[in-house]
């Protein structure tokens, strides 16, 4: 569905023979029964279990940038969007998880852009809390955070999580929408970028 055109099917060699990789698996191992009896994860009476958080996954994602929309044009590449603004933030690495509030915070003013002016917003949830503690401190609608879920649900490869949340932000807005994007790292710091789909 709402992933087929970011998807990129890859054929695997395995003892077996050629397998062909052409959707997400994380869904398919989700057991609702299970989730109940899950322990926590960190804290006695914590509440992040392995069912709010994501999976380590393998993945590989591709974001190609161009300077200008003349060079796109010459190499035949259709732009999906343009990045506005970037900005990084940091806080106390105890503290990662809403580090991207104040990056996004950055970002918006760095832009000029109320947050009202944004359609989407795509974070990457290590733990559903994440999306939420960030939600709630910037004030943010749920109905527009995540619509088509987030690595609780699709998983967590590390090192590609950031261009995955990028280029599904691309896919899911519409012409001439604005989206936010944010990640944060387990240092304390957080990166966000704003963009329009062309």
């Amino acid at each position: 569905g709402k992933y087929n055109a970011e998807i990129v099917p890859v054929t695997v060699t395995t003892k077996k023979g050629e397998v062909i990789v052409k959707e997400d698996e994380e869904y398919k191992k989700v057991d609702f029964e299970k989730m109940k009896t899950l322990r926590t994860a960190f804290l006695k009476d914590g509440t992040i279990t392995a069912a709010n958080a994501s999976k380590i996954n393998d993945g590989a994602a591709a974001c190609l940038l161009m300077t200008t929309r003349q060079a796109a044009d010459e190499l035949g590449c259709k732009p999906l969007a343009r990045i506005i603004a970037f900005a990084d933030a940091a806080t106390a690495p105890v503290d990662f998880s809403i580090a991207p509030a104040l990056a996004i915070s950055k970002l918006l003013k760095l832009a000029k852009v109320d947050k009202n002016d944004i359609a989407l917003w795509k974070f990457n949830e290590a733990f559903s809390a994440v999306a939420l503690a960030n939600a709630k401190l910037l004030g943010l609608s749920l109905d527009k955070m995540n619509v088509h879920g987030g690595a609780v649900a699709l998983g967590h490869p590390i090192g590609m999580s950031g261009a995955r949340i990028v280029v599904h932000l691309c896919h899911s807005l519409k012409t001439g929408e604005k989206g936010v994007a944010a990640i944060c790292n387990g240092g304390g710091g957080a990166s966000s970028i704003l963009i329009e789909k062309l």
